[in-house]
């Protein structure tokens, strides 16, 4: 009988040590930041276009819409994206800046932004959610 407490008690000190050691990884590991991605607003050499055109993101994270040659620059999503993450707005001097966080359960897809007043000169761009 002493024999089958005393191997109880060890097996529930194994069990505690391996639910410490499991729940200590749990507690300390760190979910994955956020990104911030940064877009200018207009090409260096001063083409009117979005650099990078194409942004691949993930919903909660950041883009930062930077003013560089050319202005005024905006961004203007269609559809789903259109009222969280479009600005109106013009903005005219270089380092001007704004930022856009992509909402959280924004569906996996591509989505179109563009430059409204150089959309007919092609200033578009495309964010691809993972």
């Amino acid at each position: 009988m002493k024999f089958r407490a005393t191997m109880l008690r060890k097996l529930g000190l194994l069990l505690s040590t391996v639910v410490l050691v499991v729940a200590s990884f749990a507690l300390t590991a760190s979910p994955a930041a956020a990104e911030t991605y940064t877009v200018k607003m207009g090409a260096d050499s001063g083409m009117l276009q979005f650099v990078p055109s194409t942004v691949k993101a993930k919903p909660g994270d950041t883009i930062k819409w930077q003013m560089n040659k050319l202005a005024p620059h905006n961004v203007v999503f269609d559809g789903d994206l259109a009222k969280s993450m479009s600005k109106d707005k013009l903005l005219f001097a270089p380092g001007e800046s704004y930022e856009s966080k992509i909402p959280e359960g924004t569906p996996s897809g591509e989505y179109t932004f563009y430059c409204q007043p150089h959309r007919g000169a092609g200033m578009v761009g495309k964010l691809v959610v993972e």
